[in-house]
């Protein structure tokens, strides 16, 4: 290849030698190949000027007073900005301990003197072909990388959307068919409980106008235990109308959950959502056999409305809310978190801190469990990644949520977290939205 057709990059050269005639004739020989030449007389100038012009390649001499050649290189390599630069060595030390030496501190190439121009300008052509190839390889691994990335996360969106699409409709379908039976039972029980209450009315009645009942009444009450029946009848009737609430606020949180038919941007109250998501997730809070119940100590701040995709705000409550328990029960599988009540260990909690930031609300879910590493937690919000163990876990909460708040949403959710300390999860969101 003629060097006048090689890319342009090839052509600032930084030449080091403390003898003048090499720094001329090397000058002189590169400048006439169509390069372009600086020169430095010792190590220092040669650091110095890599620092205001980065060069392409550097010819380095080895024997130099003060700062040899090899620690030039070192120095090189160990600065970030011009560890990538090529450094050919060029002495009259031929011995072969010299040259080991030579590639051990980073240089690329060796020429001994007394040396060949076009040995030289091959060589540092050698290397520029090089270095671009590999700058060519970086810029396609990153592009790779981006592509690789990007291909996560419309899988990551994909699964979501159908995930979501389907649990939308089953949620949805569900609380309408609950809601139908659920209301005729509710809406006839205050008719029942009249109905019951006349009765025993009727009853009472009858014991006063005939104190002496027929031996066969006296077998029945006896066998049926009147008295008690009677006094449990109220019992059974509060108990029905308690049920009967608990699954119109299971049907209300559901409806509120999925927000079906709520595709759009609105105005909401985030308190109630957390609370509706609370609800869906009572079987998980309540106590076990492995520990006690998880107390959930909700310090709320006064919000505004506000303006968000409401449904998908609720899938990242239930996601960090799910995994603050998951937390805490790893914490009590591992010893952490004890079920003792005389223990001075922590007993199981969740906290749950909302405030107004500037023009940004602040939702924090803290747990009291075992904590994240902090090697693990660069990691939280890359798809498919997860710290649970196999089958536990999709590695796909975080990401969702990440995708919710910040892209979504223009927000930003940060984990905070120390091993044996617990772990928060903080989300902020704007007041208000713009529509994209």
């Amino acid at each position: 290849m003629n060097l006048n057709q090689i890319n342009h990059h090839k052509r600032n050269i930084l030449v080091v030698d403390d003898t003048p005639d090499n720094l001329r004739l090397l000058s002189a020989m590169l400048t006439t190949q169509g390069f372009e030449v600086r020169k430095a007389l010792n190590g220092k100038m040669a650091l110095t000027a890599c620092q205001m012009v980065l060069p392409d390649v550097i010819l380095l001499d080895i024997n130099m007073p003060d700062m040899d050649g090899y620690q030039v290189c070192q120095q090189l390599k160990a600065d970030e900005k011009t560890s990538e630069v090529p450094v050919i060595f060029i002495s009259a030390l031929d011995d072969v301990v010299d040259k080991v030496k030579a590639f051990d501190v980073g240089g690329v190439d060796y020429i001994a003197k007394p040396f060949h121009g076009a040995e030289v300008v091959l060589r540092i052509e050698n290397q520029i072909n090089l270095r671009l190839l590999q700058v060519k390889l970086q810029e396609k691994n990153f592009l790779l990388q981006q592509a690789l990335n990007d291909l996560k996360a419309s899988q990551v969106q994909q699964i979501q959307n159908e995930k979501m699409v389907a649990l939308g409709q089953l949620v949805a379908g569900l609380a309408h068919e609950i809601n139908n039976p659920i209301s005729f039972i509710y809406g006839n029980l205050q008719y029942v409980g009249q109905y019951v209450k006349d009765l025993v009315n009727l009853i009472e009645a009858y014991q006063q106008e005939y104190p002496k009942a027929t031996p066969k009444i006296q077998q029945i009450a006896k066998d049926i235990d009147l008295n008690f029946m009677i006094k449990d009848l109220q019992n059974l009737m509060g108990a029905m109308y308690r049920g009967s609430d608990r699954i119109q606020e299971i049907v209300l949180a559901l409806q509120h959950f999925s927000r079906h038919d709520e595709a759009e941007m609105k105005q909401v109250n985030i308190h109630e959502d957390i609370e509706n998501t609370l609800v869906m997730l009572q079987h998980r809070l309540r106590e076990t056999a492995d520990r006690p119940a998880i107390a959930v100590v909700k310090d709320y701040g006064n919000l505004p409305l506000i303006t968000c995709y409401a449904s998908e705000l609720n899938q990242v409550f239930m996601h960090l809310l799910n995994n603050a328990i998951d937390a805490i029960e790893e914490g009590v599988g591992s010893g952490y978190l004890s079920c003792n009540p005389y223990s001075l260990l922590p007993t199981p909690q969740i906290r749950i801190h909302t405030e107004v930031t500037l023009n940004m609300v602040k939702i924090a879910i803290a747990d009291n469990g075992p904590g994240i590493e902090e090697s693990l937690r660069s990691r939280l919000f890359n798809p498919f990644f997860t710290t649970k163990p196999v089958g536990k876990g999709s590695g796909l909460g975080l990401s969702i949520s990440y995708q919710i708040i910040v892209q979504k949403h223009r927000g930003n959710i940060t984990c905070t977290s120390s091993v044996g300390q617990g772990a928060e999860f903080a989300i902020e969101i704007p007041i208000e939205q713009q529509e994209p």
